[in-house]
Parts: C-alpha cells; sequence; structure tokens
C-alpha cells in the first residue's frame, strides 16, 4: 500500500484512469460486435452506417489514449476487409 503522499494520490488517479479505459474499452468492443453480427447475417443495407459508427469509436478509443495507433489500424483494416468480403458474397 502506498505510504507517500504522492503514491497515495497516483493510487487514487490509477483507479480512476483504469475505470475510464474500461468504459471506453467495454464501448469500443460493442460496437465491433454489432459490427461483426451484422456482417454474419448478411445485413448488408446497415453495414456501411455501422462501418461508419464503428470506425469513429475506434478513433475516440485511439484519441483517448487507450490503444495504440497501429492497433486502431489494425482494427479497421479487418474490419474493412470483412465487410468488403461479406458484399462481395451477398
Amino acid at each position: 500500500m502506498a505510504t507517500h503522499k504522492s503514491a497515495e494520490k497516483r493510487a487514487r488517479q490509477t483507479i480512476v484512469r483504469n475505470a475510464r479505459n474500461r468504459q471506453v474499452m467495454s464501448t469500443m468492443k460493442t460496437s465491433i460486435r454489432k459490427l461483426r453480427d451484422a456482417i454474419e447475417t448478411k445485413q448488408i443495407d446497415k453495414l456501411d452506417a455501422l462501418f461508419r459508427e464503428t470506425q469513429s469509436v475506434i478513433a475516440v478509443t485511439r484519441r483517448k489514449g487507450v490503444i495504440h495507433a497501429n492497433n486502431m489500424a489494425r482494427r479497421i483494416s479487418r474490419l474493412s476487409a470483412q465487410i468488403k468480403k461479406a458484399k462481395g458474397q451477398a
């Protein structure tokens, strides 16, 4: 347990930041899950709108510093490829 005043403050800040980061990650994962569900159920008409929304949520997660820039790019790229494949099959 923290004994110095600065260490106690650090412990408090860590708790707040961890909670905020968990919430942002949860929002991102939920958005990705909705998009993947739409891909699996062949809801082609909804894909473009869901992809734009998901792309925005992933970018916000990056901007808040929760994920790395390359992680953001990889996620968006893979989702884009899945959408392109789904549209090609439809």
